[in-house]
């Protein structure tokens, strides 16, 4: 029963890749519900099972506060993906393909969470990593997708075999591959120059997959590129499976070489949150702008690298969570747009890609919701109050300062008022100038995403006692 979340979404995979064989293109919308109702199985089950703190298979495993609270955070961003894909997927002949390629990616990202073997976290992150390249290349139709798979693929394979290369020294150093073995032989790593060696190259191989600069190469393409609802999964999923399986192998693994890994994590949070707001004020397309936005927020959960107080560690956690709400809701409300737009130009030449700032003007009055949404999403993550944002940066930040890192928290504080700016652009853009069109209905499935990731970020605003409680007892797993 430890692993009846994994088991849920790997059974409803695959119960919905056989199902899709004997259905129809117009009835395959149900595979959508089928999997909805999957995720909120292993939703409430990842649930009842928090407080419990053991191992399995011989300690491969490990079931704890940090495991449950990342498998939450995925599970969250693969149901807004459900609901959202119902519309996506309407009519689609590979329905079945894209949930079930959703599920298994979810699937191995739970079990990084909770691996506690380095094989294990390995296969696991693989597994994530192969389904999601097939995703990112999903519309085969459009060259840009197929680019961003491209891309995504090869970059993926480069990172893995660092990641892989890394490994091996710190087995070849240690004698096991058993996180906590390694962390109780880290002294004969740090005594050794291959200790160095694999540091570096564990920190280039997670690097790729948390989109830290200069690891971040690929993003920028594949999140515009991707479907959009596609680019939430990667952002608001993908990437927080690279920082908890870093959490787990730095902290815990490497502990005995933390000077070492510690002022590189601190250098490439500073150039990444800087690098992602500056390069974003210049972009025109919205979903290369959250992109590059996506790393700037990678920047600031690398913080709690740097700082390693339990504080800290609780505001990264934190982060991860509430960056999941807003950054898949974004997302998903940029798909929106580009719905809208692709249906209006049916038959028409395409001068300007369907999510291009000038696609949002008006929005507010052409698609409400939408509008709202998007809008509760970017001041989220410029960190206004009441949201899940600001709370979020107001633990990480105040426990930078806490610690003795003023000049830390006051570089991320003026990468948080340089990301207002190209916010409050789009926010003029759907409100200020005038549309281009009539009123549009939102599809009933975006809607609904939209208004579940808008109560989460406002949840964790608004009622945050609980979800830093949990953010604690996570961090606590690692100090």
């Amino acid at each position: 029963m430890l692993l009846a979340p994994e088991i849920t979404i790997a059974v409803t995979g695959l119960i919905l890749l056989l199902a899709g064989l004997f259905m129809s293109p117009r009835s395959k919308n149900l595979l959508g519900y089928l999997a909805t109702c999957g995720i909120l199985i292993a939703l409430i089950l990842t649930l009842d099972s928090f407080g419990i703190n053991t191992t399995m298979f011989s300690g491969t495993l490990s079931i704890d506060a940090l495991s449950q609270f990342f498998k939450l955070v995925f599970l969250v961003v693969v149901l807004l993906v459900a609901i959202a894909g119902i519309k996506y997927n309407e009519n689609s002949s590979h329905t079945e393909e894209f949930y079930a390629l959703s599920l298994f990616a979810t699937f191995g990202m739970m079990i990084v969470a909770s691996a506690n073997d380095l094989i294990v976290l390995f296969c696991a992150f693989e597994l994530a990593s192969l389904a999601t390249y097939a995703l990112a290349a999903f519309e085969k139709q459009n060259p840009r997708s197929l680019e961003a798979g491209m891309k995504y693929f090869v970059i993926g394979s480069v990172s893995a075999a660092l990641m892989l290369f890394g490994m091996t020294f710190v087995y070849g150093a240690t004698g096991t591959t058993s996180i906590p073995q390694i962390a109780a032989n880290s002294a004969l790593l740090a005594a050794s120059p291959i200790g160095l060696v694999a540091v570096v190259l564990l920190i280039a191989g997670f690097g790729f997959k948390m989109a830290l600069v200069p690891f971040h190469m690929w993003a920028p393409d594949t999140y515009q590129g991707a479907p959009s609802i596609v680019s939430a999964l990667l952002a608001a999923g993908s990437k927080k499976m690279g920082f908890v399986a870093a959490f787990r192998v730095f902290i815990v693994a490497l502990a005995a070489l933390q000077p070492d890994w510690q002022l590189a994590f601190t250098l490439l949070a500073v150039v990444t949150m800087t690098f992602g707001n500056v390069v974003a004020v210049s972009q025109k397309s919205v979903k290369r702008m959250l992109a590059y936005s996506s790393l700037a927020q990678a920047g600031y959960i690398a913080m709690a690298f740097a700082v390693l107080s339990p504080m800290a560690l609780a505001g990264g956690i934190l982060y991860t969570l509430a960056h999941a709400f807003m950054k898949a809701g974004a997302f998903i409300a940029a798909g929106a747009v580009v719905w809208m737009v692709t249906s209006e130009r049916k038959g028409q030449p395409k001068l300007k890609l369907p999510d291009h700032l000038d696609s949002f003007k008006g929005l507010g009055y052409r698609m409400p919701l939408t509008a709202f949404s998007l809008m509760i999403f970017v001041f989220s993550l410029a960190g206004i109050p009441p949201t899940g944002g600001f709370m979020a940066k107001f633990v990480l930040f105040s426990s930078t300062i806490e610690a003795g890192l003023p000049w830390l928290a006051l570089i991320a504080i003026l990468n948080s008022a340089l990301s207002l700016y190209y916010y409050a652009r789009l926010v003029k853009y759907m409100y200020v100038l005038p549309p281009e069109g009539g009123k549009v209905r939102e599809p009933l499935p975006y809607a609904i995403a939209l208004v579940l990731a808008v109560a989460g970020v406002l949840a964790i605003g608004l009622w945050h006692e609980p979800f830093v409680q949990w953010a604690l007892e996570a961090a606590k797993v690692l100090v």
